[in-house]
């Protein structure tokens, strides 16, 4: 089979079980969760790849993989089906020479499909992860690696200080240059945070690889591992500046932080935006949805195949949800197929796929200028009895 030589591949990190995000990814892997009424979170890095002209991506699963390869199928949402382009689903898989199997660690999963790699004899590799939220333009950051003859960039974004200790911090020289990484320093030298973005020099990347897979003591990881090994041997890395929006939702707060920042007249996140950054999603095709007159909606999204006859104030309703008379939804993200009964009452929280919430239930509550706020989840395909109570930050 004929494999044309590409400029740039991605290879797309979708194997987490994103623990932290508890009962949403007890049977989804966390890339397939939804997000913002009508996408899933790995629809972010697919799209912003077709965007910047790259057409092959390799995805990498492993944790509760059907939902998500079903969801990325032949990769036609995002034009990754032509002749000549691909999204490649890439689970883990036991070679002849028993060394590979579940994948270790990231190095250690890219290092799993060289093979891959190598039919596109590619001039650089693009790793990404699949659990954030942003849009960005791929093309810029490798006209960047290609200016700078940089062998590694890494993609990084200005914390605050206070925050830094959580982050891979990249130490720079005033051109961008990278003498130092420090994994989640105690006393960060700067705010240079690592957005786990990578272009690599593929021929220096793959000869990196396999001496890491050959070291018994590597976590096969790029933060610990090959990015310290590439500074430790002298190659040149640079530190690519992106100062738009991007999110880690890797955690309830976060990910209700990022739907909510979808929100309002002039949104922290603007979805919309240009159809040069469009986001694309696998969607069926549903009727628009019907709001009733005695509904009440105010600053939210509404997705297709709705039908509204509450109050939703300050949410995310995901195509196919139901709102009952008299119910309300305040502050919430709502995902998709979701049937919320007559009298039911929810605020502050995030509701699974094709839950139910009876009537009279309250999922969550307000909480007090100044508190921290307390997320309530109910998961996926719950049905929560009429009158029922979860409380302010309750995870059931």
């Amino acid at each position: 089979m004929y494999f044309p030589k590409k400029r740039c591949i991605a290879m797309l990190l979708a194997g987490g079980q994103g623990s932290r995000l508890k009962v949403l990814t007890e049977n989804t892997a966390k890339p397939a969760v939804p997000f913002g009424g009508k996408y899933r979170i790995i629809d972010f890095p697919l799209s912003n790849c077709v965007n910047s002209g790259i057409d092959t991506v390799g995805i990498l699963t492993q944790y509760q993989p059907l939902e998500l390869n079903e969801y990325i199928g032949n990769g036609q949402p995002w034009g990754l089906n032509k002749s000549h382009c691909c999204a490649q689903v890439l689970p883990p898989y036991e070679r002849h020479d028993k060394k590979s199997g579940w994948y270790k660690g990231t190095a250690n999963a890219i290092y799993q499909n060289l093979q891959f790699i190598e039919r596109f004899d590619p001039e650089y590799v693009l790793i990404l992860s699949g659990d954030h939220i942003y849009k960005m333009d791929y093309a810029a950051m490798i006209a960047f690696h290609e200016r700078t003859g940089a062998d590694c960039t890494i993609a990084v974004r200005t914390v605050p200080l206070e925050e830094a200790s959580r982050f891979g911090i990249m130490n720079t020289l005033e051109d961008g240059t990278i003498y130092e990484f420090e994994e989640k320093p105690k006393h960060p030298k700067s705010t240079n945070a690592s957005m786990g973005i990578y272009v690599f020099n593929w021929k220096i990347l793959r000869e990196f690889l396999i001496a890491d897979e050959e070291d018994p003591n590597s976590s096969n990881d790029f933060g610990k591992n090959i990015i310290p090994g590439l500074l430790n041997a002298g190659h040149k890395l640079m530190a690519y500046a992106f100062e738009g929006y991007w999110k880690d939702v890797g955690t309830i707060d976060s990910l209700w932080e990022a739907n909510m920042d979808l929100l309002g007249t002039s949104p922290a996140f603007d979805i919309r935006g240009d159809e040069s950054q469009k986001i694309s999603a696998r969607n069926n095709a549903l009727p628009s949805s019907y709001i009733a007159r005695e509904a009440e909606t105010v600053n939210c999204f509404i997705a297709e195949g709705g039908e509204i006859y509450g109050t939703v104030r300050h949410s995310i309703i995901s195509t196919g949800c139901t709102v009952g008379i008299g119910a309300v939804v305040e502050d919430s993200v709502i995902m998709p197929n979701v049937t919320i009964a007559p009298g039911a009452i929810i605020r502050n929280a995030i509701i699974g796929e094709n839950c139910v919430v009876s009537t009279g239930a309250v999922v969550g509550g307000a909480f007090a200028p100044g508190a921290k706020r307390q997320i309530s989840v109910l998961g996926k395909n719950e049905t929560l009895p009429e009158n029922a109570v979860v409380t302010p930050g309750e995870v059931r």
